[in-house]
């Protein structure tokens, strides 16, 4: 493994899954080091003008092709603004419109507004005020400090941000993440974490970067970054079991020359695709993610061995476990185009309902296997809207129980929670809840197999 594999380390993985195949290995190398734009797949050059998401020499300084006119841009950015305004209101009332407007694309200009408000980060922050400069203050296990201030470098290095060790974004990514630590000392550090803070901070104050890391950590996959990462060995069994169901002929492919979903999910679910995917792309997959949780992972992944191994023709080339990962980190960049990519995304025929079930059997299997194998996945929320029900619920009852708290923010009436559920997947609710989802226009999706 060489010197990048990912701290805590991934080893633990393996360890906790002794059975699987010695190639088992989650290294990081620097060729794959947060890919971002196309200035970071080509090498630094010769010019250091930065594109429009700021990476020096990225593509978008060449080309402006398939962006969105400014008036469609002006039109989206208002009704963001209409939303979040009111965001208490547009949650409990009109969350198929912001799941809806998250599909499209959220403004650039706005994600600074609108990831905290998704994820719950922003909630969190106002109850826990002066918490952030707390945990800066508080000087951290050395040991932790020293693996951050080895990996912060390799985050996004042709960013304008990170360019410079001394400069503000490697210093703030390192007390971010240091913070982190001292916050949840239990979990420590995971490199993987790394690029998840860095975009972060790309987009909002540190304060806030860091809130919506946690809740990424806590609430969206929690279990991912702790020490067995057995939440990971988890979903590669339910990856794996879907995946037999979406496209059977690739998963024909990986079995037979020994490729398991642990030699290439790590670096997708881990890094939710910064490493893997065109920036624009990334930032796409994110707006989903925030909204829709985990299932919008196991879609992107699906899509991405379907572009890469999913016909006959794809898989002339791959001979071995060498060639089948190489096909799967070089699909075609016009396949990656964010609008068209995530179109065929939305198409997956992957449901909460078809998560939660695959789940549960999955972790029957691994318990009967592995009677140490301790993760329980009931923390797990699954998107923008569960949390917001489960802080409005938690909120509720410790005002309820301490009214004269300085916390409160103000006061709420009381979410309805009759038929609800806050662990894991909520259960549906009506007959049409839960199924199979067509695609947001309302149309038929011709990828699912009724």
């Amino acid at each position: 493994m060489s010197d990048l594999t990912l701290s805590k380390e991934l080893p633990d993985v393996s360890q906790a899954a002794a059975d699987l195949p010695d190639a088992f290995d989650l290294s990081l190398n620097d060729d794959a080091s947060s890919l971002g734009s196309d200035s970071e797949l080509n090498g630094m050059p010769p010019y250091r003008q930065a594109d429009r998401y700021g990476f020096i020499g990225g593509s978008s300084l060449q080309n402006g092709l398939g962006q969105p006119t400014v008036e469609l841009i002006r039109h989206r950015e208002t009704k963001w603004l209409e939303m979040t305004s009111h965001w208490e209101k547009t949650m409990a009332r009109r969350y198929r419109k912001v799941k809806l407007l998250c599909r499209k694309g959220i403004p650039s200009s706005l994600r600074v507004r609108c990831w905290p408000l998704l994820c719950g980060g922003q909630a969190k922050m106002m109850r826990n005020p002066g918490k952030y400069q707390e945990l800066q203050e508080i000087p951290g296990d050395p040991q932790w400090v020293e693996t951050i201030r080895k990996d912060i470098h390799r985050q996004f290095p042709f960013h304008e941000m990170f360019l410079s060790p001394e400069g503000p974004g490697q210093q703030g990514l390192l007390q971010l993440l240091k913070a982190y630590t001292v916050y949840r000392p239990q979990e420590g550090y995971c490199q993987a974490q790394g690029p998840l803070g860095a975009l972060l901070l790309m987009h909002m104050p540190a304060e806030q970067a860091f809130w919506c890391l946690v809740q990424i950590c806590d609430c969206y996959l929690p279990g991912y970054y702790s020490p067995k990462m057995e939440a990971l060995l988890l979903d590669s069994e339910v990856f794996v079991a879907l995946l037999r169901r979406v496209c059977p002929k690739a998963l024909k492919h990986l079995q037979k020359h020994g490729v398991g979903p642990l030699l290439y999910m790590p670096e997708w679910f881990l890094c939710l695709f910064t490493r893997s995917l065109p920036f624009p792309t990334v930032l796409r997959v994110w707006d989903a993610f925030l909204s829709e949780g985990i299932k919008v992972l196991f879609r992107v992944g699906m899509l991405l061995i379907r572009l890469a191994l999913g016909s006959s023709e794809k898989l002339r080339d791959c001979a071995g476990v060498v060639e089948t990962l190489e096909k799967l980190r070089s699909i075609p960049a016009h396949l990656l185009q964010e609008d068209t990519f995530m179109a065929e995304v939305h198409d997956v025929p992957i449901s909460d309902r078809d998560l939660e079930r695959e789940c549960r059997a999955q972790l029957k299997k691994l318990r009967a296997s592995r009677p140490d194998f301790q993760y329980s996945p009931e923390l797990r929320l699954s998107g923008s809207k569960a949390i917001f029900d489960a802080q409005q619920l938690e909120y509720t009852r410790n005002d309820e129980e301490d009214p004269g708290s300085q916390k409160k923010m103000k006061t709420r009436k009381k979410p309805d929670t009759r038929g609800k559920t806050f662990h894991f997947m909520p259960r549906p609710t009506s007959r049409t809840e839960g199924r199979l989802e067509p695609d947001v226009v309302g149309r038929k999706s011709s990828f699912y197999r009724f």
